[in-house]
């Protein structure tokens, strides 16, 4: 049950997100569904492996369906990485390093900080992994009308 309210808060936080970012309304319900697929994956994973482990994962979904709804809905895949992205952001670790060097508690800060840089890095490497496929193979999931 709590798997299915983080999900729905991942939703939520996403195509809240999109509003922010100026993504168009009828792109929304993408975004929502890619945000959500991406923390339901990392919450699932995180449960058995590291979080940059999880991170790289959750990212390489976002991505596939960032991809795949751009070809799908003709548009820039930024509309649905950048909004997609949004959950996984490690923020909460960026701010408790801050917090931890601001208190002088630079061992804490150190941990924080590096778990947070290894999350980051593992969603930079999803992202490169991903943009290197083809972009022929996204394009079977192309309306009909788009593929002549």
């Amino acid at each position: 049950m709590t798997l299915l309210i983080s999900v729905a808060a991942a939703v939520g936080g996403t195509v809240s997100f999109s509003l922010l970012f100026g993504v168009p309304t009828k792109y929304y319900p993408y975004c929502g569904l890619i945000g959500g697929a991406g923390w339901a994956v990392y919450s699932i994973l995180i449960q058995s492996s590291t979080a940059p482990g999880a991170a790289l994962f959750a990212t390489i979904v976002v991505i596939l369906l960032s991809r795949l709804f751009a070809v799908r809905e003709r548009c820039p895949v930024t509309i649905f990485l950048i909004s997609g992205l949004f959950p996984l952001v490690p923020g909460a670790g960026v701010y408790w390093t801050a917090y931890y060097i601001v208190t002088n508690e630079l061992d804490k800060a150190s941990q924080t900080g590096y778990m947070a840089l290894k999350v980051a890095v593992a969603i930079v490497l999803g992202i490169v992994f991903v943009f290197e496929l083809p972009q022929g193979i996204f394009r079977v999931f192309s309306k009909k009308e788009n593929r002549e």
